[in-house]
């Protein structure tokens, strides 16, 4: 049976998906069979697993540092926002339903079996489990029925990092604080802590955490240092969208939806030397650009009508009247369209009108589609002529269908997928058509598109070409062996700034693990 360790953190974004996935990629190094845990996400990043099931990035993100499958059972609970007060809840890879945070508050202690099966089949399976938490322990209006912080580590027992951020200021009443609010069989949890997202002279720093080891009579595990490596963030806090490019041939804007969801399916482009991308959420910010993409949304009536009363889409309307490239995915792609019809109610009943780009229509429908698909792109018009037939994989994550209008549109990509069951190989093989292009705007539901080198290198190569540089300026790029070594260069971090030996020892004697200073 797996021996647990969790990092909870003082707040949201303090670092702990990240620090999470560090220690992970050590133990892989040292030779540790060890697996991600987390019993409940919220977040609008998602991936689909190889069995169609639906899951949470962040957890996806930790099971290749750790150089393992993705699996469901890594995050049991998905919380999917679609309001401020709503959110679809999936459990294991499944959708059930959409709730109120005042229903889900009262009905989640009922997922605890669910979240418990996930756990004991991964313990059984790994050495250790590194269990992130959500958020912060101390948020003493969630306590009750807690089942992801310290709720979670008295179910497996799990000895916990507390883990503060000192970039925002006030990390030592952060740490004081989240423990002064804890029980005291909570506190006795808690063997380390960890002081995250420093910048300065550490020497500086000392006399401080000398006072926070004092007055919490706990240890303090390492100073994580501020550091920027290309690693997927878990969701919408992440610092990429405060960026705003830095030097590139090619200017793309990538419209920031308030619901935007798998903003990850840009990251391949964010690695590109050649390429500037900048997250754009007004008229002011958008400047010139050489190409738009229109990401998903987790609620894409509600985010074209903002576009639409922003000025945002008369931008990208007038932009693509330039002749200029838009690209959009999932919930950006039925934007595009002609119009969107909701006739369930599934986001807001009734139909809306898109901004015209595309010829089709998309219809909304309470079954979601979730499939991992592999293809190559079609015959393609435009300044995207040359990735005729390039390959491309990815996932679909969707409600509803789109289909072409009577003016005829020609489809982006052929398709291969898994039909009939969700098991691996269990399903027929089937092939099909997707998205639309017409002149330079395009679109598709295939999140993860340009993940692959092929696509990636071949959406810079046409535009370089079409802004009138060189194509081979666009070098191929082993997207794969890039992250593994930004997961490396990750878990040396994570060595030369926390105290190992000590760590080891929490995994190995958990609760009964001493807490001397």
């Amino acid at each position: 049976m797996a021996k647990p360790i969790m990092i909870q953190g003082t707040m949201s974004n303090a670092g702990k998906s990240i620090l999470t996935g560090g220690l992970l990629r050590v133990l892989k190094q040292d030779g540790v069979k060890a697996a991600p845990f987390k019993s409940q996400n919220m977040a609008l990043n998602s991936f689909i697993t190889r069995e169609g099931l639906e899951m949470g990035r962040a957890q996806v993100m930790q099971a290749e540092a750790a150089m393992i499958e993705p699996s469901v059972r890594m995050n049991p609970i998905l919380l999917k926002p679609t309001n401020d007060t709503g959110s679809q809840v999936i459990v294991n890879g499944e959708v059930t339903g959409i709730m109120s945070a005042t229903e889900y508050f009262r009905k989640k202690r009922e997922y605890i079996p669910a979240i418990l099966e996930a756990y004991h089949s991964l313990a059984v399976e790994y050495d250790v489990i590194v269990i992130e938490g959500a958020g912060s322990p101390a948020e003493i209006n969630l306590k009750k029925d807690d089942i992801v912080n310290m709720g979670m580590a008295a179910m497996v027992d799990a000895p916990v990092l507390l883990a503060g951020d000192i970039d925002r200021g006030g990390v030592f009443a952060q740490i004081v604080g989240t423990i002064v609010l804890l029980e005291e069989e909570e506190k006795r949890r808690i063997k380390g802590t960890i002081i995250n997202k420093f910048r300065g002279d550490k020497e500086i720093l000392k006399p401080g955490l000398r006072m926070l080891e004092e007055k919490t009579k706990i240890p303090v595990c390492g100073v994580v240092p501020y550091f920027h490596l290309d690693i997927d963030d878990e969701d919408s806090l992440t610092e990429r969208f405060s960026g705003k490019g830095g030097p590139g041939l090619l200017d793309i804007a990538v419209i920031r939806l308030p619901r935007i969801s798998n903003f990850t399916d840009f990251a391949a482009l964010e690695y590109r030397k050649e390429m500037s991308i900048r997250y754009v959420d007004t008229p002011g910010d958008f400047g010139e650009p050489d190409a738009v993409l229109i990401p998903g949304s987790k609620n894409t009536i509600q985010d074209l009508l903002w576009m639409r009363q922003n000025g945002l889409e008369g931008k990208i309307i007038r932009h693509a009247k330039k002749g200029k490239l838009v690209f959009g995915i999932c919930g950006g792609y039925q934007m595009l369209g002609e119009s969107i019809y909701d006739p369930e109610g599934v986001e807001q009943k009734g139909e809306i009108r898109g901004m015209g780009l595309l010829p089709v229509r998309t219809v909304f429908e309470t079954e979601k589609t979730r499939t991992r698909v592999e293809g190559r792109f079609l015959k393609m018009e435009g300044i995207l002529e040359e990735m005729t037939d390039v390959p491309m994989e990815g996932y679909e994550i969707h409600m509803g269908t789109t289909e072409y209008m009577n003016e005829p549109a020609a489809p982006l990509v052929n398709l291969v997928y898994e039909a009939g069951t969700a098991a691996v190989g269990g399903g027929e093989r089937k092939t099909r058509a997707d998205g639309a292009q017409s002149g330079n705007v395009y679109g598709c539901y295939v999140h993860g598109i340009f993940d692959s080198s092929e696509a990636a290198k071949g959406i810079s190569a046409a535009l370089l070409k079409w802004k009138g540089y060189d194509a081979d300026m666009a070098e191929t790029m082993d997207l794969k062996a890039y992250k593994e070594s930004q997961y490396d260069l990750l878990a040396d971090v994570i060595r030369d700034n926390l105290d190992m030996k000590r760590i080891y020892e929490i995994i190995e004697k958990g609760m009964d693990a001493p807490c001397s200073l």
